[in-house]
């Protein structure tokens, strides 16, 4: 069994003690150092190079944040945050988990054992998972090479000569018969020069010889000059009932046409540029549109999950017709600061779900953590949210399954199911449930571009993903798809 070194950085010796030994129960991980601060971090990284960290967000002199940020820059290490619950914690863990950081835990109460007890067990699986992500991916990239060095060997010196020595005998016959080809082209030639000076030449009647040229030229019409014209005038007249021709067949989009009209007629022109701008507006200043809407999107993620949403979500564009519903796993309180975080780089407005919340286009909602998020539609037609603390669904409060399940009845909606990286299985079972009720609409982010390829890979085996794609081509192909 491999043994994992692991460096802890945190600014209190007490706390460095606890996690060294909750890290130290398990024999697959061994404790090589400690550190004070980001400072002595950034060194101690650099001169063990262990294979693993885990960080203190808060640190004096140098926060957890900026030393992340540097350590990522001479390399990748997974680091594993270890957050408290203020405000301003949270916030820099959300930031870190941008910035390249493999996941978090918060921090172990050190008044309650069992709490010290569920953190640490929670601790061991994110650094399992992170050094099963690290041999993934290695093994991934050799692999790749691999293939490369295959496709670079696969054609053998010999074959050229081969091919040079059929081409030998192919070209022989050919020569053979191209000489009696030739006068004809230059008679031919002879001829299309001949008419192209009769084109070229001014006066056309001094050249008796051509007469017919020039006859069929004229067409009786008069002069060649004329004529050239008269020929350029003639086409004109086709275009036009061609023209009809194409109306008379598109007759049916007329309707879709008129609307564009009134944008090329210069009195109607200023109020199709404004209105745009003003529901972009609307829909981030006011919390979207409460007009119907017969499209939903539905989003789950876990480890990597707020990195992989922000690149979503920043491409989602405002006036999105359709509302979107996400869970991403975490503790309660961190996606109050994820949505705040998320709402600063998205078109969309982002907020945290409220139980009731009815929901509207343009915005999106993030399921609160240890709640969890379901969809219910009202007597009167419009459809809300409600959260509840019903128990853990796939070890998950919220659930990504729990969140597809509601959305079962509505077949009414148009749903687009995404999920993105994360460990488990979490949202595979319900999104195969859709997916065989008719809904086809389903994505997932490729092992490429996962932090963990988990969930996405079991819906993948379940064989009820759509379009499997690296994250940054996701909000493109889903935006087509709404619209």
């Amino acid at each position: 069994m491999a043994v994992y070194q692991v460096l802890v950085v945190d600014d209190s010796a007490f706390m460095r003690k606890i996690v060294t030994d909750l890290i130290e129960a398990d024999s697959e991980f061994k404790v090589t150092a400690t550190a004070s601060n980001g400072k002595e971090a950034i060194q101690k990284a650099l001169e063990l190079k262990p294979d693993m960290i885990t960080m203190d967000v808060e640190m004096p002199e140098m926060n957890g944040l900026d030393a992340l940020k540097s350590i990522m820059e001479d390399s990748f290490i997974p680091v594993i945050m270890l957050s408290g619950i203020n405000e301003q914690g949270m916030k820099e863990t959300i930031m870190a988990l941008e910035a390249g950081a493999f996941d978090f835990i918060r921090k172990p109460s050190v008044v309650h054992d069992q709490d010290i007890a569920q953190v640490g067990k929670a601790l061991v699986e994110r650094m399992r998972a992170a050094m099963h992500e690290v041999k993934r991916k290695a093994e991934r990239k050799e692999s790749i090479k691999k293939m490369e060095a295959s496709r670079n060997t696969v054609i053998p010196p010999a074959q050229p000569v081969k091919k040079e020595d059929t081409s030998k005998e192919v070209v022989e016959p050919l020569q053979k018969t191209v000489p009696p080809i030739l006068p004809k082209r230059e008679n031919s030639f002879e001829e299309r020069t001949g008419v192209l000076q009769a084109k070229k030449q001014p006066s056309v009647p001094l050249s008796p010889p051509k007469s017919e040229r020039t006859i069929t030229k004229k067409d009786g019409l008069g002069k060649p000059d004329q004529s050239a014209r008269t020929k350029t005038d003639i086409p004109s007249k086709p275009p036009v009932s061609s023209l009809q021709a194409r109306k008379e067949v598109r007759s049916p989009e007329v309707p879709r046409l008129q609307t564009k009209q009134p944008a090329t007629s210069s009195a109607s022109a200023p109020v199709p540029a404004k209105e745009p701008t003003k529901l972009n507006t609307a829909f981030k200043t006011s919390a979207g549109s409460e007009g119907s809407f017969n499209k939903l999107v539905a989003i789950g993620s876990s480890t990597g999950g707020p990195r992989a949403l922000k690149t979503l979500l920043e491409q989602l564009p405002a006036d999105l017709p359709a509302p979107v519903i996400i869970v991403q796993h975490m503790p309660p309180n961190f996606t109050r600061s994820l949505a705040q975080r998320l709402n600063t780089f998205s078109p969309l407005h982002v907020v945290e779900a409220e139980d009731g919340m009815v929901l509207k286009k343009g915005t999106a909602y993030i399921a609160p953590g240890g709640f969890h998020l379901r969809v219910h539609k009202t007597a009167d037609g419009r459809f809300i949210l409600k959260l509840s603390e019903d128990q853990q669904v796939n070890g998950h409060r919220p659930s990504v399954d729990t969140m597809f399940e509601s959305l079962l009845p509505f077949t009414s909606l148009q749903r687009h199911l995404v999920l993105l990286t994360g460990m488990g299985s979490d949202g595979a079972r319900m999104m195969k449930k859709l997916y065989e009720t008719g809904v086809t609409s389903t994505f997932a982010e490729n092992e490429e571009t996962c932090v963990v390829y988990g969930m996405p890979r079991s819906a993948v085996e379940l064989q009820c993903v759509r379009h499997l794609l690296p994250l940054q081509e996701i909000a493109p192909r889903l935006v087509q798809a709404v619209k």
